[in-house]
């Protein structure tokens, strides 16, 4: 089974005024593979209600360690 780390990121100016990526949150879900990392996540994505109010955008990360 795969491993998949998923951040929530917001767009937000830095101390010196420049724009800058902050994580607002990090799950961690288990897939089958890849495509279906979305359907397995349903359930703690509803917990975050509207995530899009917090967040700019999801960056999903593959987080298997190699063997």
């Amino acid at each position: 089974m795969a491993h998949f780390t998923v951040c929530f990121l917001k767009d937000v100016l830095g101390d010196q005024g420049q724009p800058c990526e902050a994580c607002q949150r990090v799950i961690d879900i288990d897939a089958p593979d890849a495509p279906r990392w979305q359907r397995n996540s349903s359930a703690q994505l509803r917990e975050i209600r509207d995530w899009s109010l917090h967040a700019h955008c999801i960056d999903v990360q593959p987080a298997d360690f190699p063997s």
